[in-house]
């Protein structure tokens, strides 16, 4: 395995609720990140793929059984230090990581999701792009195209900002590339946003016992006009700064409760019901666009709610056909206490054995 904190590990799960118990720093964490890595074919937590083999170690390989339309699956993901990723499903090798993409769905619930509310506009582009693209891969396909043109417009930009030149007719290439592609992301942002507020408010009020009204909008220029009059508008401006200042690459999203920006106005405690409740509206969209029920991570959810809260979300999404769950905790016992509760043939695995003193730190 070699995988972050992991030497090797091998786990037979439930198919209904499974809880990872141990103290902090035991790689609980890690072993969501293992699942989330076989689905995704990439880390929810590291943006480096090195960063995931284990301290000291040249290679991860991590597998997984999954069962997808009642066709048993095999995935293989392998890399060393230094080399290319590797991706198999049933020994057989993608030619692209991008084909994976939304055959094996999950979302993640974790104390790290704050950052979708209180960081900059990338970390929401990022989370909307991830969503999106588990379920079209029209949009992941124009999301490519378009994150490629644009990073070649931009060198473009810095190379004749240093030679001291400006060939209109070579940026019009990548304007006509980033038009091509930013208008079917526009429209696929806006549906997703459209299709995710009422499932968001739903589970909001079932979370919040309705106190508040939870909400959210799409910003983007490009809802106003297209992208290239746009760009032939801040042309003189990008020419000077030397990067694109307008286009998908610079949409957000405004989280809202009762029509205020929770960024600015919500509680600690608020913010943590809204981005559970956000989480579980994701889940119910890409159960819809996918057709098959995704795994449901739930990493550290003491950390969001207190106890009662707990128990009453782990019930919700038990009962409600969530599928496949995934829980961490700190305390055996209250784990236990509560899961047996619901789910009599709920698996819990013990990480303290872990033999690693160090839990995996998110990293940027």
């Amino acid at each position: 395995m070699e995988f972050k904190s992991w030497e090797e590990v091998e786990f037979r799960f439930s198919p209904k609720l499974n809880c990872f118990v141990g103290p902090n720093g035991s790689g609980k964490t890690n072993l969501l990140d293992a699942i989330h890595y076989l689905s995704l074919a990439k880390s929810y937590f590291s943006h480096r793929d090195q960063q995931n083999i284990r301290e000291g170690g040249d290679f991860f390989v991590v597998e997984g059984h999954f069962v997808r339309d009642e066709e048993a699956v095999h995935i293989h993901c392998a890399l060393k230090r230094g080399g290319k990723k590797q991706l198999k499903r049933n020994k057989k090798e993608y030619e692209r990581l991008a084909d994976h993409i939304g055959h094996f769905p999950n979302v993640v619930i974790s104390p790290y999701d704050r950052d979708i509310i209180t960081e900059g506009g990338e970390v929401r582009r990022r989370f909307m792009d991830s969503v999106i693209s588990q379920g079209d891969a029209q949009y992941l396909y124009h999301l490519i195209r378009y994150q490629k043109a644009l990073q070649q417009r931009n060198a473009l930009l810095k190379q004749m900002g240093r030679q001291g030149s400006f060939d209109r007719a070579q940026l019009a290439v990548y304007d006509q590339e980033l038009t091509r592609h930013a208008a079917p992301i526009t429209e696929a942002r806006r549906a997703f946003v459209l299709a995710l507020t009422e499932r968001l408010q739903h589970y909001y009020r079932l979370i919040s016992e309705g106190q508040e009204e939870a909400g959210m909008r799409y910003r983007s220029k490009l809802l106003e006009r297209p992208l290239e009059p746009w760009l032939e508008e801040r042309l003189e401006r990008d020419r000077l700064y030397q990067y694109t200042s307008v286009g998908s690459h610079r949409d957000d999203l405004l989280f809202l409760l009762d029509e205020r920006a929770i960024r600015q106005f919500g509680s600690q405690g608020q913010q943590k019901s809204f981005l559970i409740a956000l989480k579980l509206a994701q889940y119910d969209f890409l159960k819809e666009k996918q057709n098959t029920v995704p795994i449901l991570l739930l990493d550290d959810i003491f950390d969001k709610l207190d106890e009662q809260r707990v128990a009453a979300l782990v019930k919700l999404v038990h009962d409600q056909d969530f599928g496949q769950i995934f829980i961490t905790d700190t305390h055996p016992e209250r784990t236990e206490r509560l899961v047996k509760q619901i789910d009599p043939q709920a698996a819990l695995f013990s990480t303290q054995a872990n033999p690693t003193s160090q839990e995996h730190e998110k990293a940027e």
